[in-house]
């Protein structure tokens, strides 16, 4: 008897043993099993998704029947044919008949890329280079027949057939882009393509970036050769002079290039985020931004009558957001969301802006359009709980709505071409996905896809703590936040509190959702002994318009107050040492952690800030202008939330992060805070990544910044 209580006890003692380790956390050794690349077929009642192998180099399409999950074909398999290359993406053609096939990627930015791309011919079983070199964004033809793509800045099309390439611009250089957005409009429109084809393929509308006055940035790479060489590349920051903008067309059959006069306040067309022809009629879309991005408009120009007219317009005392998903309905009425009741609504806009319904209401946001078919919309909100995301469809009058959701979490949907069923995928802080088919007029269980379950076993291994979701009043608002308690917490004892926090505007990190690895990070650091906890101040997104915008004109000022706010309110636990509080952030969590270590020393003792913006005037236009306004304007908020300015407060211990390539938050912003923090005598760390952009990564790069971190905390709380 003896013997067995002995074993049991070392069983537990030795499972809790188990402990989580950065270079397990970074080498992926906990990421969750997803389906990757999924296609409805409109043709057939299939689905297809990519199987990649990238130790062994091998990726294949695989064909699924929707309702047994068995395979059906294998489209496309790379170790079937020395011609067809190892591929890491894909995109059928309208008729399902070709496959474009990319590979050799090699990242420019956050988005765009050069690769090498083919295409596949299902018919012919044949397979040919697009062009034989890198190139960016090829984009079938509606008829599928031809294949535009941007080369050195200028727009070519291969027509597919005849098995020619034609250059369509001759302009693109070092200052003029064709067809392709800049850095700033990839980096906050999320835009990279900047053309689209007519329905019937006949016609190629796009935008020309001249960015002859946008000033340079320049970054030394340091590399591996014997000298470093310079990059340069166009970055406007706030305040100075962006790309000048050309809409243009180019009609395949009399082979010209035509401006497109929008004839209208030339301010009204700042920014033109989104271009996108009708799917059933002769019209152009443009969804244009004052540089204010206070007014948007919606602009339709009739290719046929070469009419413009105005069809949707929406304005705001601080800033507008774009419409992500506009989805056209057949007499080119529209869906959109918009957020003028205050919360995010879906809205039909009729006869060109002459009739507006708002089909959802509530004070709850709609987070994604998800789709409509035969008079129904299906869209994602939290409207159970802002932390949470459900699926329901409602009827274009405003009726019968429904929840389509199995249980509360994390939902999400992507609906089947005739809408008969959707993949839903569902998370929540204790679950990792779980891919399921489901009915779409019900929401009833067709069949299981994936569960992550193998992953559970493997975890059950390791002393996991449950985040804990609660709210807490702070500055007179209900907040959403999350605490991570040791395993072995014991409210007797103190322990020290480290809060994590983005805190940027309309973001969210409280959330009912499985762990990322930043998430196992946390894990590992309450496995030695520390509270993580987390809130999501003013300024942060889901809890409406008022709770959103309250930031404008002053970014990092309320964001600050919170969390200097929240830890004060944590240090009134009985189980939290007050004197060992710290802060860590990237990013515009690197901002808002340093803003805390320097404006709330008498809570915080440590601070750790990763890639932080330090000075609004040194970000970029876009992003800067819609929440700061001009530098010009508003000369004290940008200089008032500036960790620059108050160096000299610093008391506690502080860790400065950056990489040194970020093309993104400059390497400026640490540069200047290092010389502030010197010029007044301040103590601190700091690391710089050689060569390495704003996520950090590459190699043991994660490893190595994640050790860094946790050494730094070990040491100092």
């Amino acid at each position: 008897m003896r013997i067995l209580i002995f074993l049991l006890f070392f069983n537990i003692v030795s499972s809790q043993q188990v402990l989580l380790n950065n270079e397990d956390i970074w080498n992926f050794e906990f990421e969750q099993q997803t389906i990757k690349s999924i296609y409805h077929f409109k043709t057939k009642n299939y689905y297809s998704t990519i199987e990649i192998n990238r130790v062994q180099k091998k990726s294949k399409i695989v064909l699924r029947s929707y309702e047994t999950g068995e395979i059906v074909d294998v489209i496309l398999d790379s170790s079937s044919s020395a011609k067809i290359p190892f591929f890491t993406s894909y995109s059928f053609s309208s008729d399902e008949n070709k496959i474009l096939l990319e590979t050799n990627v090699y990242p420019l930015y956050r988005r765009s890329k050069l690769a090498e791309y083919y295409i596949y011919s299902i018919p012919n079983d044949q397979i040919n280079y697009v062009f034989n070199d890198l190139i960016q964004e090829p984009f079938f033809s509606p008829d599928g027949e031809k294949v535009a793509f941007i080369y050195n800045r200028n727009i070519y099309i291969k027509f597919l057939n005849k098995n020619i390439i034609k250059q369509i611009t001759f302009t693109g250089n070092e200052n003029i882009i064709n067809g392709l957005a800049d850095w700033v409009y990839e980096e906050e429109f999320g835009l990279v393509r900047a053309f689209d084809w007519d329905k019937d393929s006949n016609n190629l509308a796009f935008i020309v970036f001249d960015e002859t006055n946008v000033p340079e940035y320049s970054m030394k790479i340091f590399g591996n050769n014997l000298y470093p060489f310079q990059y340069n590349f166009k970055y406007p920051k706030a305040g100075e002079k962006n790309s000048s903008l050309d809409l243009k067309i180019y009609n395949l059959e009399n082979e010209k290039i035509s401006p497109i006069d929008l004839n209208i306040d030339k301010d009204d067309y700042y920014y033109i985020p989104r271009l996108r022809f009708s799917d059933y009629s002769n019209k152009l879309f443009i969804q244009s931004l004052n540089r204010l991005q206070n007014k948007l408009l919606l602009t339709s120009y009739d290719l046929g009558l070469g009419i413009i007219k105005r069809v949707f317009e929406e304005k705001d005392e601080t800033y507008v957001d774009i419409k992500e998903k506009i989805f056209f309905l057949e007499d080119d009425d529209f869906l959109l969301t918009s957020d003028r009741s205050g919360y995010n609504h879906i809205y039909l806009v009729k006869n060109e802006e002459k009739k507006i319904n708002q089909i959802t209401t509530g004070n709850w946001d709609v987070d994604k359009l998800l789709g409509v078919n035969k008079g129904v919309v299906y869209y994602s909100s939290t409207e159970d709980e802002s932390i949470e995301r459900v699926i329901y469809k409602i009827s274009l009058n405003g009726k019968n709505k429904k929840s389509l959701s199995p249980k509360r979490g994390f939902n999400g949907a992507s609906f089947t071409s005739n809408y008969k069923y959707f993949i839903h995928s569902f998370e929540d802080n204790s679950t990792p996905l779980v891919y399921s088919l489901r009915d779409s007029k019900s929401g009833k269980l067709v069949r299981k896809i994936i569960d992550n379950n193998i992953l559970l076993e493997k975890l059950k291994a390791y002393s996991l703590s449950p985040k804990e979701f609660s709210k807490v009043n702070i500055n007179g608002e209900v907040l959403n936040m999350w605490i991570i308690k040791p395993a072995n917490f014991n409210p007797k004892n103190k322990y020290p509190l480290i809060i994590y926090q983005y805190s940027g505007p309309g973001s969210q990190e409280v959330e009912n959702r499985w762990n990322t690895n930043r998430d196992f990070w946390h894990q590992m650091l309450a496995q030695k002994g520390y509270l993580i906890a987390c809130v999501d101040g003013r300024g942060t997104g889901f809890k409406g318009k008022k709770f959103k915008k309250i930031t404008y004109g002053q970014l990092a000022k309320y964001e600050t107050e919170d969390q200097i706010s929240f830890a004060k309110y944590m240090s009134k636990f009985s189980y939290i040492d007050k004197d060992r509080i710290g802060i860590w952030g990237w990013s515009y969590g690197g901002l808002i952690s340093t803003n805390c270590i320097l404006k709330g020393s008498d809570i915080f003792s440590l601070a750790i800030a990763v890639a932080p913006v330090t000075n609004w005037r040194f970000y970029d236009t876009i992003y800067t202008e819609r929440f700061m306004g001009l530098p010009k304007d508003n000369k004290e908020g940008y200089d008032l939330n500036s960790p620059l300015n108050f160096a000299h407060l610093l008391e506690g211990d502080y860790l400065l992060i950056h990489g040194s390539a970020d093309d993104n938050v400059h390497l400026q912003n640490t540069m200047r805070m290092v010389e502030e923090l010197i010029q007044e005598d301040k103590q601190f760390e700091w690391m710089i990544y050689p060569d390495k952009n704003h996520g950090i990564y590459g190699g043991n790069t994660s490893i190595h910044l994640y050790n860094k971190m946790t050494n730094f905390i070990e040491k100092n709380l």
